[in-house]
């Protein structure tokens, strides 16, 4: 088989989830090749995403590693034989490695957790929001057109038949950033509202009185699939996205998520009685913004 020219986030997880195996099973790159009759340089390239590995060669290295986790050694099996091919394909020539790895760990996902500071997440932007932001000069944004319909699309994840759960924590500095008219930020706001309507989908926003934890997370994005070990934590920065895999780090987002949700406002639900906001809640606050317009 031959090397990789472009390597994605899921061929580089794969590669990572094989050798933690290895090395939790304490043997050597070369120890493990000669077991199961492989060249040490070509195990060494499966390792980090150089090239593929047929299947009946997955299961004897997992076989080999000692590892039982049968829905585990399955959900490897299937990131080895998937395509990676999906809507997000045919951006492939406009738009970088990103944004077509957040398309397919979002398409893979059954569990979606978001937290943004400063924006409204791309999952919940309105078209002329999202416009808006790709139109801001400072900000860099390049390939608008293209950009503009992968974000759109990138929200049909959350109609789609068996949808992933999403929950949202956004910054109330979010709601008030200006990007566009007002006509376009009450419209944005809306939006929150009614997507908050959906049963897969729950929103809370952060308030500024709140504890400082938001800031010190940082935006980030944990998709979640069916094997719950190989979420992926997606750090998106200026210049580039960093993709956190190491269980302890996967336990670290799952405690700062949790501190996040238990600071913010409780989450955005409509289907209260006017009575049963007693207290600050997430649905008041947006509600408050959208008079204040």
């Amino acid at each position: 088989m031959g090397l990789r020219t472009t390597i994605s986030e899921r061929q580089r997880r794969l590669g990572f989830e094989l050798k933690h195996l290895r090395e939790q099973a304490g043997l050597t790159a070369g120890e493990a090749a000669e077991q199961i009759n492989m060249g040490r340089v070509q195990l060494s390239q499966i390792e980090t995403a150089k090239t593929s590995i047929l299947t009946p060669r997955l299961r004897e290295l997992c076989n080999l590693y000692g590892c039982t986790d049968t829905p585990y050694v399955e959900f490897l099996v299937a990131m080895s034989e998937a395509t990676g091919k999906g809507w997000w394909s045919a951006y492939k020539k406009h738009l970088g490695s990103a944004a077509l790895n957040l398309a397919e760990l979002e398409n893979e996902a059954e569990t979606l957790r978001l937290h943004e500071s400063f924006f409204v997440p791309g999952l919940f932007q309105t078209a002329d929001y999202a416009r808006a932001i790709f139109n801001s000069p400072k900000l860099g944004f390049e390939n608008l057109e293209h950009g503009l319909g992968f974000r759109l699309e990138r929200q049909h994840v959350l109609t789609r038949e068996n949808p992933p759960t999403v929950h949202a924590v956004i910054h109330e500095a979010a709601l008030h950033m200006r990007f566009g008219s007002v006509r376009v930020v009450r419209e944005q706001l809306v939006r929150l509202i009614e997507l908050a309507r959906l049963p897969n989908v729950t929103i809370q926003i952060y308030p500024f009185s709140a504890q400082a934890y938001a800031a010190l997370s940082g935006n980030f994005v944990h998709a979640i699939p069916a094997t719950t070990r190989l979420g992926t934590v997606i750090l998106d920065r200026a210049t580039g996205s960093d993709y956190l895999r190491q269980p302890a780090q996967l336990q670290q987002y799952d405690a700062l998520f949790e501190r996040l949700t238990e600071n913010a406002l409780h989450p955005v639900d409509v289907s209260l009685a006017p009575e049963a906001h007693s207290v600050k809640d997430s649905l008041a606050l947006i509600q408050h913004l959208l008079y204040t317009l």
